[in-house]
Protein backbone atom coordinates (compact mmCIF):
# COMPACT_ATOMS: atom_id res chain seq x y z
CA UNK A 1 0.00 0.00 0.00
CA UNK A 2 1.38 3.51 -1.13
CA UNK A 3 1.89 6.10 1.50
CA UNK A 4 -0.75 9.29 1.23
CA UNK A 5 0.85 12.43 0.18
CA UNK A 6 -0.08 15.11 2.72
CA UNK A 7 0.93 18.45 2.81
CA UNK A 8 1.83 20.97 5.68
CA UNK A 9 -1.62 22.49 5.51
CA UNK A 10 -4.11 19.40 5.51
CA UNK A 11 -1.76 18.15 8.55
CA UNK A 12 -2.74 21.17 10.42
CA UNK A 13 -6.20 20.93 9.27
CA UNK A 14 -6.59 17.55 10.87
CA UNK A 15 -4.51 18.56 13.95
CA UNK A 16 -6.63 21.05 14.42
CA UNK A 17 -10.64 19.24 13.90
CA UNK A 18 -8.99 16.37 16.23
CA UNK A 19 -8.07 19.27 19.39
CA UNK A 20 -11.75 20.76 18.83
CA UNK A 21 -13.70 17.00 19.62
CA UNK A 22 -14.56 17.14 23.55
CA UNK A 23 -11.99 15.12 25.86
CA UNK A 24 -8.81 15.41 23.93
CA UNK A 25 -5.40 15.43 25.67
CA UNK A 26 -4.03 18.26 24.13
CA UNK A 27 -0.74 17.17 24.96
CA UNK A 28 -0.89 13.90 23.52
CA UNK A 29 -2.17 15.00 20.24
CA UNK A 30 0.58 17.01 19.88
CA UNK A 31 2.98 14.36 20.92
CA UNK A 32 1.28 12.56 17.96
CA UNK A 33 1.46 15.58 15.69
CA UNK A 34 5.10 15.31 16.67
CA UNK A 35 5.24 19.63 17.42
CA UNK A 36 4.99 21.73 21.00
CA UNK A 37 1.54 22.20 22.76
CA UNK A 38 2.68 26.01 22.22
CA UNK A 39 2.30 25.49 18.85
CA UNK A 40 -0.60 23.62 18.67
CA UNK A 41 -2.52 26.19 20.61
CA UNK A 42 -1.33 28.72 18.44
CA UNK A 43 -2.82 26.79 15.47
CA UNK A 44 -5.87 26.60 17.22
CA UNK A 45 -5.98 29.73 18.28
CA UNK A 46 -5.99 30.69 14.50
CA UNK A 47 -8.01 28.81 13.61
CA UNK A 48 -10.52 29.86 16.09
CA UNK A 49 -9.68 33.77 14.80
CA UNK A 50 -9.21 33.80 10.96
CA UNK A 51 -10.64 30.43 9.92
CA UNK A 52 -9.03 27.97 7.44
CA UNK A 53 -6.94 30.69 6.19
CA UNK A 54 -4.78 31.26 9.62
CA UNK A 55 -3.56 27.92 9.12
CA UNK A 56 -1.44 28.78 6.37
CA UNK A 57 2.17 29.97 7.17
CA UNK A 58 3.01 33.48 7.74
CA UNK A 59 5.71 35.68 6.03
CA UNK A 60 8.54 35.55 8.80
CA UNK A 61 9.89 38.87 7.61
CA UNK A 62 10.15 41.48 9.95
CA UNK A 63 7.72 44.37 9.46
CA UNK A 64 9.66 47.30 10.15
CA UNK A 65 13.50 47.58 10.12
CA UNK A 66 14.59 49.67 12.49
CA UNK A 67 18.46 50.07 11.51
CA UNK A 68 17.52 50.71 8.54
CA UNK A 69 19.74 53.29 6.40
CA UNK A 70 17.62 56.54 6.28
CA UNK A 71 15.64 57.11 2.47
CA UNK A 72 17.15 60.41 2.30
CA UNK A 73 20.48 59.16 2.93
CA UNK A 74 20.30 56.15 0.47
CA UNK A 75 19.36 58.55 -2.13
CA UNK A 76 22.18 61.27 -1.38
CA UNK A 77 24.40 57.86 -2.09
CA UNK A 78 22.70 57.17 -5.00
CA UNK A 79 22.93 60.88 -6.29
CA UNK A 80 26.50 61.01 -5.81
CA UNK A 81 27.34 57.79 -7.40
CA UNK A 82 25.62 58.98 -10.49
CA UNK A 83 27.48 61.57 -11.01
CA UNK A 84 30.94 60.08 -10.33
CA UNK A 85 30.76 56.56 -11.48
CA UNK A 86 34.09 55.28 -11.00
CA UNK A 87 33.92 55.99 -6.77
CA UNK A 88 33.07 52.88 -4.95
CA UNK A 89 31.61 52.17 -1.33
CA UNK A 90 35.14 53.91 0.47
CA UNK A 91 35.67 57.01 -1.39
CA UNK A 92 31.52 57.99 -1.65
CA UNK A 93 31.32 57.20 2.76
CA UNK A 94 34.35 60.03 2.70
CA UNK A 95 33.04 62.44 0.74
CA UNK A 96 29.25 62.37 2.65
CA UNK A 97 31.36 62.69 5.70
CA UNK A 98 33.19 65.91 4.31
CA UNK A 99 30.25 68.08 2.94
CA UNK A 100 28.81 67.11 6.35
CA UNK A 101 25.79 64.40 5.95
CA UNK A 102 24.62 63.46 9.23
CA UNK A 103 24.10 59.48 9.98
CA UNK A 104 26.78 58.32 6.93
CA UNK A 105 26.60 54.48 7.04
CA UNK A 106 29.14 52.04 7.01
CA UNK A 107 31.34 51.53 3.82
CA UNK A 108 29.63 48.23 3.50
CA UNK A 109 26.62 49.31 3.62
CA UNK A 110 26.67 52.04 1.12
CA UNK A 111 28.27 49.13 -1.36
CA UNK A 112 24.68 47.08 -0.72
CA UNK A 113 22.79 50.27 -1.28
CA UNK A 114 24.91 50.53 -4.91
CA UNK A 115 24.08 47.27 -5.59
CA UNK A 116 20.43 47.05 -4.38
CA UNK A 117 20.68 50.19 -7.59
CA UNK A 118 21.91 48.43 -10.03
CA UNK A 119 24.96 51.09 -9.99
CA UNK A 120 27.93 48.09 -9.47
CA UNK A 121 28.08 45.69 -12.38
CA UNK A 122 28.69 41.85 -11.91
CA UNK A 123 30.98 42.39 -14.32
CA UNK A 124 32.86 45.31 -12.07
CA UNK A 125 32.78 42.85 -9.02
CA UNK A 126 34.12 40.39 -11.02
CA UNK A 127 37.13 42.15 -11.93
CA UNK A 128 38.48 43.09 -8.78
CA UNK A 129 40.46 41.14 -7.64
CA UNK A 130 41.01 40.22 -3.51
CA UNK A 131 44.39 40.91 -2.06
CA UNK A 132 47.17 38.18 -2.17
CA UNK A 133 49.77 37.67 0.51
CA UNK A 134 52.96 37.03 -1.16
CA UNK A 135 53.46 34.23 1.14
CA UNK A 136 55.41 30.64 0.50
CA UNK A 137 54.60 27.59 2.13
CA UNK A 138 58.17 27.24 4.25
CA UNK A 139 61.37 29.25 5.19
CA UNK A 140 63.09 29.56 2.08
CA UNK A 141 61.27 28.56 -0.23
CA UNK A 142 62.04 31.76 -2.02
CA UNK A 143 64.72 33.71 -2.51
CA UNK A 144 64.72 37.20 -3.56
CA UNK A 145 67.28 40.12 -3.80
CA UNK A 146 66.70 43.78 -3.87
Amino acid sequence: MPWKARDTMSLRREFVELARQEDTCMAELCRRFRISRRVGYKWLGRFQAQGVAGLADRPRRPKRSPRQTDAVVEARVVELRRRHPAWGGRKLRRRLQDIGVQGVPATSTITGILHRHDLIGTEESAAHKAFTRFEHPAPNALWQMD
